[in-house]
């Protein structure tokens, strides 16, 4: 297959999986199968971080108000000198969000790559599945939201999704942000707070993730078809706006069973006509 075609289809998959809960990693993991490539080679590898760092682009575009309102770079809220100052989401919340899983992945990262497979991402779909229909259940039965934007997230929820955002790490295929979301809503947090909450913590533990394979495998880059990394760039950065964008405007409509049960299925028929 064309390399250009290749880069085209895997940025697409890149920039649509990244960041909805239906498991980035294990799409790649699936569609490489299906291609027929191997995605433990060094170019392929080095093209993940590439696309990668385009995904972490568009979600950095869609937050930049945000991301600028908690380095102080820019504020966009004003207040008179004798309102109290309004509670808003700051770095030690991010700080705590991505610690535990960044902890993980240092220390297990050679185990964790030793689980990539086809089989594993499998099982991972079907039961990041199963977590998100019981998140989404206890959080219209039994769990009270009390954050029902980021600004009104705890440090103590914001540290409860690092620990769930372990699950991730230690299973590929089981989702980021299926576990972070999950996590958040089990927390307390509105289905949107925790989806924002979600991917605004993905773009340090994405930045941390590639700036590691970075160093690994910038000589493959540089050797690479300059082509190939571009395209697959540009193509995982417009995608992933798109999407990011579209789900946060459809939120309420797109609730978190609809992504289980397209990971039922794309268990099932990968299941069925691939791996039999």
């Amino acid at each position: 297959m064309n390399s250009i075609l290749i880069s085209i289809i895997l940025g697409i998959v890149e920039g649509l999986t990244e960041f909805i809960p239906v498991s980035s990693t294990g799409h790649m993991i699936l569609a490489s199968e299906l291609m027929g490539i191997n995605d433990q080679d060094a170019l392929h590898k080095s093209f993940e971080v590439i696309i990668q760092l385009g995904a972490i682009l568009a979600i950095a575009v869609v937050y930049r108000q945000r991301i600028m309102n908690m380095l102080g770079i820019y504020r966009t809220e004003s207040r008179k000198w004798n309102e109290p100052a309004r509670k808003t989401l700051n770095l030690l919340h991010v700080a705590l969000g991505i610690a535990p899983a960044l902890i993980v992945a240092f220390f297990a990262k050679d185990y964790i790559k030793s689980l990539f497979s086809a089989k594993t991402v499998l099982l991972a779909l079907v039961a990041g599945g199963v977590f998100m229909l019981f998140a989404e259940l206890m959080s219209r039965s039994k769990v009270r939201t009390t954050a029902h934007d980021m600004d009104g997230i705890t440090y103590k929820q914001a540290a409860i999704i690092g620990l769930y955002q372990c699950i991730s790490v230690l299973w590929p295929g089981f989702s980021r942000s299926g576990a972070t979301i999950s996590g958040g809503m089990l927390s307390g947090l509105s289905y949107r707070a925790a989806a924002d909450f979600s991917f605004l913590i993905a773009i340090p533990i994405m930045c941390a993730a590639t700036g590691y394979e970075l160093l690994s495998s910038y000589k493959a880059i540089l050797s690479g078809d300059l082509g190939f990394f571009v395209v697959g760039f540009i193509v995982s950065f417009v995608v992933a706006y798109i999407v990011v964008v579209a789900f946060l405007k459809y939120i309420q409509k797109i609730q978190l069973r609809h992504f289980a049960y397209y990971r039922f299925l794309i268990a099932a028929l990968f299941w069925l006509f691939v791996m039999r």
